[in-house]
C-alpha cells in the first residue's frame, strides 16, 4: 500500500514524524502498521548507523530527532486516543540503544572525550582531567588547606619544578593564581593537567625559585592529595599563630615586590586578622608583643601598598593604627607624611615628617621628603596669596597709593598741630601781659 525506501533510518524517523505531525496518516491503526513495515523494511539499514554521522551532523549545527530524544515508540492500545505518541525517554530498549551508540562514538571520537575546561573564559586558564577524583563533594572549599603533588615544566619541556606534599590554605594567595583557581575545581584523588599563561604564574619578572623566565606559559601536573578545614585560631599555640601570621606577610612581601599589591593587601591583611584574633590558650607577654609587631608591620606595609594603588584614605587609617600601637614609629609618620601630602594638607604634612626625622635624624630619605615638601608647601602659599590679590581686585597697588597719600597727610597734620599750639603759647604770653598791666 505504501511505498518504502531504503533510506537511513533517522530520516524514515523525521518523515514518520511529519507525517504524523500533518495528519496525512489519520487513524491511529493505519500509524501503527505504517510504523511496523518500516522498523521491519529497515532492519538491515539500522547497522549502517556510524558515529561518524553523528559528529558530522553535529559539527554542522544540526541534530536530528533521534539524537535530540523526539523520537517514539510503538504505542500501546490504552494510549491510542492521543494525539502525539509520548517521547522515546519512556522506551527502555530503544533507550539503552542509544546509549551504547553514545558510548561507542565515544571511544573513536577525541572530540567526545574529556575536555579542557577554560576556567576563566579567556583561554589563558585551561584544566583537563587526567585522573578522575572522588565526586564533587570531595572538592575542596576556600580557606581550607590542602596538600597536592606539583610538577611545574616550561612550554619546551623544561622541569622547573617538582614538589610532594605541598600544602597551603585555598584562595589566601599563598601560591601562583593558576594553582588558587584551579585546584577550586578538583576532587580528591583527582589529577589534572593545567596550562597557563604568565598572566596567572608568574607575570613578566619571572621567578628564580623555581627558575621561570619572565612571560613563561607553564604546564603544572597537579594531584590533589587532601582538604581539611584550617586550624581554630583560638586554640593554635602562640607560636604557631605568630609563624602563621609571619608567613602570610612574607606572602604579602613577596606580592609588593611583584607589583601585585592588591594581592599584598588582601595578605597584610589576612596576617593581621591572625595576629588580631583571640587565643584561649596561655599567652606570655613577649608573644603578644611579638604579635603586635607582626601587625604593625603588616599596617606599615599595608600603607605602602594602598598609597600605590592611590587609597589615600585607606592608606591614612593604615598608619593611624600602626601609630596607636608605637607612636614614635618613624616608617608610619613617614608614610603618613606623605600621605597627606598627596591629599594636600602640607602644614600638617610637614609637621609630620618634621617628628619623624627628629627621630631620626640621619634619614636621607625623609630629610629628601621634607625638602622636596616645603618648597611644594612654599609654592602653594604662594600661589595662594597671588590667587587673593587678584580676588581683591590688585591690592598691592591700592596699598602703595595708601603709602604714598599716608605720609603726607601725617606731615600736613603735624603741622596743623605745631601752629595750632604755637598760637595758644602766644595768646596765653599775650592774656599774661595784659592782666600784669592791668594790676
Amino acid at each position: 500500500m505504501f511505498m518504502l525506501f531504503r533510506v537511513r533510518f533517522a530520516d524514515v524517523t523525521q518523515l514518520l514524524f511529519l507525517l504524523f505531525r500533518e495528519q496525512i496518516i489519520q487513524n491511529q491503526s493505519q500509524r501503527l502498521v505504517f510504523y511496523l513495515s518500516l522498523m521491519a523494511e529497515m532492519d538491515e539499514t539500522i547497522n549502517d548507523i556510524d558515529c561518524e554521522d553523528k559528529s558530522t551532523s553535529k559539527k554542522n549545527g544540526r541534530t536530528s530527532l533521534l539524537d535530540s530524544g523526539e523520537d517514539f515508540e510503538v504505542l500501546n492500545e490504552e494510549d491510542l486516543e492521543d494525539d502525539e505518541p509520548p517521547p522515546l525517554e519512556d522506551a527502555g530498549g530503544l533507550n539503552v540503544q542509544r546509549e551504547d551508540d553514545k558510548n561507542a562514538c565515544a571511544q573513536t571520537d577525541p572530540s567526545l572525550v574529556e575536555e579542557w575546561l577554560d576556567v576563566l573564559g579567556n583561554d589563558l586558564l585551561k584544566k583537563k582531567i587526567l585522573v578522575p577524583g572522588k565526586g564533587r563533594d570531595s572538592r575542596p572549599q576556600k580557606g581550607q588547606n590542602v596538600k597536592i603533588n606539583l610538577k611545574t615544566t616550561l612550554k619546551d619541556g623544561t622541569l622547573a619544578m617538582e614538589k610532594s606534599d605541598l600544602s597551603f590554605t585555598l584562595g589566601d594567595g599563598d601560591v601562583i593564581q593558576a594553582l588558587d583557581l584551579t585546584v577550586q575545581l578538583m576532587e580528591r584523588g583527582e589529577k589534572a593537567l593545567v596550562l597557563t599563561d604568565s598572566k596567572y604564574a608568574y607575570g613578566s619578572q619571572g621567578s628564580f625559585d623555581p627558575k621561570v623566565p619572565p612571560n613563561a606559559e607553564l604546564s603544572l601536573e597537579v594531584e590533589l592529595l587532601e582538604a581539611t578545614d584550617s586550624p581554630d585560631l583560638e586554640l593554635l599555640p602562640p607560636k604557631e599563630k605568630i609563624a602563621l601570621a609571619d608567613h602570610k606577610r612574607e606572602r604579602g612581601n613577596v606580592h609588593y615586590q611583584r607589583g601585585d599589591y592588591a594581592f599584598a593587601v588582601n595578605s597584610y591583611s589576612i596576617a593581621m586578622q591572625i595576629a588580631d584574633s583571640s587565643s584561649k590558650v596561655d599567652i606570655t607577654t613577649e608573644e603578644e608583643k611579638e604579635l603586635v609587631d607582626v601587625k604593625v608591620k603588616c599596617l606599615n606595609n599595608m600603607a605602602a601598598a594602598q598609597l600605590k594603588l592611590d587609597h589615600y584614605d585607606a592608606a591614612l587609617k593604615s598608619c593611624i593604627s600602626a601609630l596607636t600601637h608605637y607612636p614614635d614609629n618613624v616608617k608610619a609618620l613617614f608614610r603618613m607624611g606623605k600621605v597627606l601630602a598627596l591629599q594636600g594638607k602640607y602644614t600638617e604634612a610637614v609637621q609630620t615628617l618634621r617628628k619623624a626625622l627628629k627621630l631620626e635624624p640621619s634619614s636621607k630619605t625623609i630629610h629628601a621628603e621634607l625638602s622636596k615638601l616645603v618648597k611644594k608647601h612654599s609654592e602653594q602659599r604662594g600661589a595662594e596669596q597671588a590667587m587673593y590679590k587678584k580676588m581683591l581686585g590688585n591690592p598691592s597697588s591700592s596699598g602703595s597709593s595708601i603709602q604714598k597719600h599716608k605720609p603726607k597727610s601725617s606731615w600736613g597734620l603735624s603741622w596743623k598741630w605745631l601752629f595750632g599750639a604755637t598760637a595758644v603759647a602766644i595768646g596765653g604770653v599775650a592774656l599774661s601781659v595784659v592782666i600784669a598791666a592791668r594790676n
